[in-house]
Order: structure tokens, then sequence, then C-alpha cells
């Protein structure tokens, strides 16, 4: 029987209402997966993960730090900025996601990404058991190979609660593209990127819905 059909000793009204319901069910993807990683600008790590196919919510927030509900204009200390990225692992796995993360940050920087300097720019992949723990290890480890001379900055750390930042901050460069633009612009952060990743294919280039 196909996952809507419809049993027919059932009255009509009976019928849709179930038919609604199992439709509603069998597109519930049990493959819908949560990562969290840490790139420096919360604002420019989701722009660049809403690029991929795949990806869904991608929300901008804190996390890694003990302090409860940490907020942009006050305090936030002991957290790193970070966002939640949504994804179908039948369209885009893990591994996938952290190459793509890889090729857009500084893994050589200890004290901050680009322009923005201090503890809660720092980067960090989040992982939630061992099985990405042990993907985000190889992948570090791989990033360490290209880069013989110098140290990969990037933690590996347990992934822990996340809380999203005021609604200002969410989507923000689909709703301010000019600051938004200029502040990327002026940070550096693409010109370093592409100094860091230009002369290497390894990874994954975006190809989805931008």
């Amino acid at each position: 029987m196909a996952p809507c059909s419809l049993r027919l000793f059932k009255p009509l009204s009976t019928l849709l209402l179930l038919g609604i319901a199992v439709c509603t069910s069998s597109l519930t993807h049990a493959e819908n997966r949560k990562a969290y990683f840490a790139g420096g600008c919360f604002w420019c790590v989701e722009a660049d993960f809403q690029k991929l196919e795949g990806v869904g919510d991608v929300i901008s927030g804190f996390t890694g730090g003990t302090l409860e509900n940490p907020t942009y204009r006050g305090n936030h200390e002991g957290h790193y900025e970070a966002v939640e990225v949504n994804y179908d692992d039948e369209i885009i796995t893990y591994d996938a996601l952290l190459r793509y993360f890889w090729r857009h940050i500084d893994p050589l920087d200890a004290g901050g990404q680009f322009c923005d300097r201090g503890f809660s720019y720092k980067t960090a992949i989040f992982v939630g058991n061992d099985t990405e723990r042990v993907l985000a290890e190889t992948t570090r480890d791989q990033v360490d190979a290209l880069f013989p001379e110098d140290n990969v900055a990037t933690e590996i750390l347990p992934a822990g609660r996340f809380w999203p930042v005021e609604e200002y901050h969410q989507e923000y460069a689909d709703k301010n593209p000019l600051r938004y633009g200029y502040y990327r612009r002026a940070c550096g952060r693409d010109r370093r990127v592409d100094q860091l990743w230009s002369d290497t294919s390894w990874g994954l280039e975006p190809s989805g819905k931008h």
C-alpha cells in the first residue's frame, strides 16, 4: 500500500483526515540533523552555510560556555559565536559540511577570525557523538597536512546547549545586505580565505540555493 493510500471502509471525512495525517508523516525526514560550528562572526558563517543544497535553517547564536541566557549586547563571556546548521543527510553529509566549514575559515588563527579578535570569535567544531568526533578529527588532520608549517588552531569540542542570539542578528545578511557586505569586505574575510585556500581543491564548493 502506498504511504498515502486511504482505507475504503472509512467514511469520506475520516479518509481525508487519515490521508492527510499519513502523508504528513511520510514527509518527516528521519535524516534531518543538526551540526554546530564556530567560525568567527556568525553573520558570515550563517550566510555561507545557507548557500548549500541540503541545508535548511541556519541559526546564529552562542555555545561552548556555561553562562545561561547569553546575549550579544549583554554578557556572553565564555561562549563562542556559533551557528546551528539544520541539514538533511540524504542530500548532504556531515563530512561534506566539515570540509565546507574548513574552506571558509582561517584555521590557523588562534586569536579570533579576520578583523574580529577575542575568545568569542575563535573557531571550533562542536560534536554530538563519537561518529562526528572521528570525522571532525579526520578532517582536522587533513587540514593540518595541508599546512605543515603552521598549527591548526580550530578546536573540536563536545556539543552543549546552543543559545540562539537575538532576532536582530538572524539572517543578518539578507536583512541588511549593504551593511553586511561592507562589514565582510572591510573585515578581509574573503581575501584571507582566498589566500589560504585558492591553491587547493580540497573540500566542498557551494552547489545549492543561491
